[in-house]
């Protein structure tokens, strides 16, 4: 491996293993005025707090960030292409968090809207025009609308290393398909979450320097989605369970909790679990409530 010093000089080193753990980073379009929108890299180094915002994307970071920003008191627009966030998601769980954002949030959600250019002002503002001609006045345009691997320097084709795109396949051993190349985290796009690339290292680490036989295992695997209410899921969502059971039973419960019923508010819990009939073993747990987060570490 070469690598180079921050001096500008450079250093080769050699090992016997070598682990690629670069992560990834935002993509963003290409589209007319795109270099004047931001991305998670940059909204936590922005000088002052935008009174408006464009968030764009249908993933984990556009809705939190829109909802962040909303709670902070910034008039957020949140463009989404698709007729519903979150995909991936199970569907009960995507529908139940669109009613509460726009039932309980100043979100302006949009569905089926995508730009197509971004136009900077004189005085510094933006206009967000969409395909359908729209336009969106804003303060700052956040793009959430993928990530990619972060391997553009990283030569991998003179070691041989197969790449998918701007990824890294791997087998159930983080190995590429060169021996003794590694590689765990974002970069390999299987789940991009920090505690399942924490998990990946781990188990290499066990198999290849602790004599054990540890592969990765993402079955169930527990996920938040930091919005207002929070979104906790792990396992299978019903849509999945179907393909794969067959014969399921799925229990839903709807209610207002105690800490909304006083204050006469209308922000909802949904619960949802997935049951194999086969087996009676749950598959698959959904919640969308405070704390989801907290609460689906120990499901």
């Amino acid at each position: 491996v070469d690598v180079t010093l921050r001096d500008g000089g450079t250093k080769t080193i050699t090992a016997k293993n070598i682990l690629i753990a670069v992560g990834g980073w935002p993509n963003k379009p290409e589209l007319p005025g795109i270099e004047h929108t931001i991305t998670s890299n940059e909204i936590f180094y922005l000088k002052e707090q935008p009174k408006r915002m464009v968030c764009v994307g249908g993933g984990f970071i556009a809705l939190e960030f829109a909802s962040i920003m909303d709670g902070l008191g910034t008039d957020v627009t949140l463009m989404y292409r698709g007729d519903l966030f979150l995909r991936g998601f199970d569907t009960d769980m995507r529908e139940h968090l669109r009613d509460e954002m726009i039932r309980n949030t100043d979100i302006d959600v949009q569905f089926n809207t995508n730009p197509k250019e971004i136009i900077k002002n004189p005085d510094g503002t933006l206009t967000v025009v969409t395909e359908d001609g729209a336009r969106v006045e804003c303060d700052q345009v956040l793009y959430a609308t993928g990530r990619k691997g972060k391997i553009d320097k990283l030569n991998l084709e003179s070691a041989g290393v197969t790449t998918e795109g701007s990824f890294i396949p791997v087998d159930e051993y983080s190995k590429t398909n060169v021996d003794n190349i590694y590689a765990v985290g974002d970069v390999t796009d299987r789940i991009a979450l920090t505690p399942v690339a924490l998990m990946e290292g781990h188990r290499l680490a066990d198999t290849v320097f602790g004599g054990m036989d540890r592969p990765v295992d993402h079955e169930f695997v527990a996920a938040t989605v930091f919005t207002n209410p929070e979104i906790g899921t792990v396992g299978y969502t019903e849509e999945e369970a179907a393909v794969k059971f067959k014969d399921i039973a799925v229990y839903k419960s709807k209610f207002r909790p105690m800490a909304h019923s006083f204050p006469k508010s209308e922000m909802y819990t949904l619960f949802k679990i997935i049951v194999d009939s086969k087996t009676d073993r749950v598959v698959g747990c959904h919640c969308a409530t405070d704390g989801a987060g907290e609460l689906i570490q120990g499901v």
